[in-house]
């Protein structure tokens, strides 16, 4: 009986020492983005979402909306429709824009590389605005394509009114849409170019020579922060969707409604600390991997490589080892010419322990031509010569 009472008094004495980690954990989790109206943390290869708050709650973006806007650029540069020294002209309109701005005058010419200068970097609603117009004709074009764009990602709680992120009505977006977009955004890499770069410089070639200094300040101060959008307006506070890369892993954080720029920063620290701390990924493959060749109907080549679209890992925590993983690939059916580079022709899926923790398109690596009457002609030919 009294081993029995011991025994007792010992289990009694040691759980809270035995549970006090695990709550510690649990409240070092919670506390995360405290006091943020909503927050999120993501594995970027994989999407895996290592910590969240209110994610779903339609917050405004503010400047964050630019990461759309970047994201229709980077786009149109990787499909060839603009280059980097095309030159754009802003509007009277585009050089009205409030806010931050790069201070556009009307009729100014600017190359797209410049711009992409003034938006990552300094955040310019001006500069937003002018490749808008450029690449649609008018911000009501634009902004249809943004909220295209937004429902060809899924993503079910934003709606776009401008390209900029100003004040407006029923312009809204969430923590989980933001880093949804935010990934988007990482699978054009040159991206980084610009989102990395602390200061830079415009009309570095006039007497009007323009300083850039990076809204997000991390980019200097956190090692391995290399983007990607801040945003602030009185109704928004202050915000963030931010990203950082150690060793082969990526995480994107993002942040609503923090109350200062110190307490925003503060906040995305720390989840940035937890996932690096936490976690590890395992790189599977790399973006534009051949991963097979597939037929094509009535093309001008037999055949259309098809290529990874972004990089794809398995996530871990730190310690476990990769076990188990398989990789499927699914390509459509009854591919008929044209195609374009880069569309989408199959799909990458991932499994570890038969649990699915990936799903990547695959895309065409080239363009293939619908062929000629003739090349189809002497193909048949050649195919009823063989079988004869």
């Amino acid at each position: 009986m009294k081993q029995t009472i011991v025994k007792l008094l010992v289990v009694i004495f040691l759980f809270p020492l035995m549970t006090q980690p695990v709550l510690a954990a649990e409240k070092k989790n919670s506390e995360l983005a405290d006091s943020a109206r909503s927050a999120i943390l993501i594995e970027r290869d994989t999407g895996k979402i290592l910590y969240e708050k209110n994610s779903n709650q339609e917050l405004p973006p503010a400047s964050m909306t630019k990461i759309m806007t970047m994201i229709l650029i980077m786009e149109a540069l990787d499909k060839g429709k603009i280059t980097l020294k095309d030159k754009v002209r802003a509007s009277e309109y585009a050089a009205s824009m409030g806010g931050s701005q790069i201070f556009l005058e009307p009729g100014e010419e600017m190359t797209v590389n410049d711009l992409l200068k003034g938006i990552a970097i300094g955040s310019g609603n001006d500069a937003s605005m002018a490749m808008a117009e450029y690449l649609a004709g008018s911000e009501e074009k634009f902004v249809a394509k943004m909220n295209q764009k937004a429902k060809e990602l899924g993503l079910t709680h934003t709606k776009f009114q401008n390209p900029t992120g100003l004040p407006v009505e029923n312009h809204y977006s969430t923590a989980h849409d933001m880093a949804m977009m935010g990934r988007e955004l990482l699978k054009y890499e040159k991206i980084i170019n610009y989102t990395s770069k602390y200061e830079a410089y415009l009309r570095t070639d006039t007497d009007k020579k323009f300083w850039l200094v990076n809204t997000n300040r991390l980019v200097k101060f956190y090692p391995g922060v290399d983007g990607l959008k801040t945003g602030f307006t009185g109704q928004a506070k202050y915000c963030l969707t931010a990203t950082a890369k150690k060793g082969n892993m990526r995480v994107l954080a993002v942040v609503f409604g923090a109350s200062t720029p110190k307490d925003r920063n503060n906040q995305v620290t720390k989840m940035l600390d937890y996932a690096f701390s936490q976690y590890t990924t395992k790189p599977l493959y790399k973006k534009g991997d051949v991963i097979t060749k597939i037929d094509v109907n009535k093309g001008s080549e037999d055949q259309v490589t098809a290529v990874t679209s972004e990089p794809i890992s398995v996530l871990l925590k730190k310690g476990n080892v990769a076990k188990d993983v398989k990789t499927e690939v699914k390509m459509n059916e009854k591919l008929n010419a044209p195609i374009q580079k880069g569309d989408k022709i199959g799909t990458l899926t991932i499994k570890k322990d038969n649990e699915v923790v990936s799903s990547s398109p695959l895309l065409a690596k080239e363009d293939i031509d619908a062929a000629s009457w003739w090349k189809i002609f002497k193909r048949t030919f050649s195919i009823f010569s063989q079988t004869s």
